[in-house]
């Protein structure tokens, strides 16, 4: 059974375990020359990288790679494993054998799931290494565009690294073997992964994540880290309310899923005052400033960010520390290692009724 199933998923097991070798020694080849550029730049060193545009692209690269490879391996190795055997019929072959339907299944879905795992471990692990120095940078305060300045605990690098991918790739694997046994026929059970998949890779961070005992803190508004806010502004001056102010919290490293105002009291309020305009006027071009009202002239706004502070106005920033990134990870995986199991007792139920 063992090398039976072995020489059906050869090809598929080739071509992906070939891309994944290449591009792990890829990552482990440029992952030295960053740790290097780490060394030499210090305080630079996220700028430094960023200017480096054959590792940034490959940072995106393996990046899309890890958060693809759950989809992949559970339509091209998953779907098929079971669903092509009941759509040949070659399934009543081995079942009229001394091979039982137990023993077949666990032979194929053993030795294809772990696999499976071992592609997703050597990626997930590779990425998170060639990115320390990226989330010490990070850590340490530097910022940056894109992926490079993506803190690790946030939704698009999360995914990416660590132990969070053999997570992904168990459940997409055990979904795509359950679609199969069920649907009995490769084509649509392979999109039925796909999508299911995609939707479980979307919902967790949006859904879940953030709400796995978020970290709060609440801080001062300030001219330095104002953001932005909801604002019309018609012929110089403040239409409707001031609403949604947002700030860049001094919190390296985290992922601020939410923030809100509060005022003195420590209530959140949904309109913030009319005068608040002032402090955020955009610059004006040459010979504008004449026509807008006093107030939003450009200005030092410095008082009007103390003001905004003596009536008590603060900004409360729900987030995730990076400190948490392991803990998240593990309960990630868990997670999905638990749907997998599922799905797999599933699988077995439903092949042993097959008729």
């Amino acid at each position: 059974m063992i090398w039976l199933t072995w020489r059906q998923i050869r090809a598929q097991a080739a071509v992906v375990g070939t891309a994944a070798v290449v591009l792990a020694l890829a990552l482990l080849v440029t992952g030295l020359a960053v740790r290097d550029l780490f060394d030499e730049t210090g305080g630079g060193f996220i700028r430094a990288l960023t200017s480096q545009g054959g590792k940034t692209t490959l940072l995106n690269f393996g990046s899309a790679a890890v958060l693809l490879l759950p989809a992949v391996l559970g339509a091209f190795w998953g779907a098929p494993l079971v669903a092509r055997e009941l759509e040949a019929g070659t399934h009543r072959l081995a079942w009229n054998q001394t091979v039982t339907r137990t023993r077949w299944l666990a032979t194929r879905m053993g030795l294809t799931g772990l696999a499976a795992l071992a592609v997703a471990a050597l990626l997930g692990l590779a990425l998170a290494w060639w990115c320390k120095p990226i989330d010490a940078a990070i850590l340490g305060g530097q910022s940056g565009n894109g992926l490079v300045g993506t803190p690790r605990v946030s939704p698009g690098a999360f995914e990416t690294r660590g132990i969070v991918p053999i997570g992904y790739a168990a459940f997409a694997f055990a979904l795509g073997v359950a679609a199969g046994a069920v649907v009995r026929r490769a084509v649509p059970a392979m999109a039925i992964t796909v999508a299911l998949v995609v939707g479980v890779q979307i919902a967790v961070p949006t859904l879940i994540r953030p709400h796995l005992a978020p970290a709060s803190a609440t801080q001062r508004i300030t001219q330095e880290n104002f953001a932005g806010m909801s604002a019309v502004i018609m012929n110089g001056r403040p239409v409707g309310p001031m609403r949604d102010l947002a700030i860049d919290p001094d919190l390296p490293g985290a992922w601020v899923v939410s923030q809100e105002t509060v005022d003195a009291s420590g209530h959140a309020i949904d309109e913030l005052p009319s005068w608040l305009a002032g402090c955020v006027a955009p610059p004006l071009p040459p010979g504008v400033g004449a026509k807008l009202a006093p107030e939003l002239k450009q200005r030092d706004t410095t008082a009007c960010f103390d003001r905004l502070a003596a009536a008590g106005y603060r900004q409360r920033v729900s987030y995730q520390p990076a400190s948490r990134f392991w803990s998240l990870q593990a309960i990630e995986t868990a997670g999905l290692l638990v749907l997998a199991g599922l799905l797999t007792w599933f699988t077995f139920w439903w092949v042993r009724r097959l008729a």
